[in-house]
């Protein structure tokens, strides 16, 4: 099940890059903004509660296809920008095994506990 995951998260990924084509911003501005979102994870130091609801906020496709959309509505390319970063982001994180987070700590995700059990 898992490589299915990872397939079906490259394939998203791949979305992610195409809808970007569509954008009028420069190849290099996707790279350079990819992994923006993961500065959420700065909510971890007011505590796990605080961390998991920044995260699952710059991680959540709904969050992304709603800005997304609303860029479109508003023919606002930066809005536009902002979805398919997010969307694209979180795809790629959900290919390495990383999920939104539980209240427990950042290890737990909807995908399974991050890292390796100790013995």
């Amino acid at each position: 099940m898992k490589k299915i995951i990872q397939i079906e998260e490259l394939s998203l990924f791949l979305f992610g890059i195409y809808l970007f084509a569509l954008l009028p911003f420069a190849w290099w501005w996707f790279p350079l903004l990819l992994l923006i979102p993961d500065f959420s994870m700065l909510g971890y130091l007011l505590g796990n509660r605080a961390g998991a609801a920044a995260y699952n906020v710059f991680h959540h496709r709904a969050v992304a296809l709603s800005l997304y959309m609303i860029g479109i509505y508003i023919g606002n390319s930066y809005l536009q920008l902002a979805g398919v970063i997010i969307f694209s982001h979180a795809s790629m994180d959900r290919i390495f095994g990383y999920g939104l987070k539980y209240e427990q700590g950042f290890k737990f995700t909807h995908l399974g506990k991050i890292g390796k059990e100790e013995q």
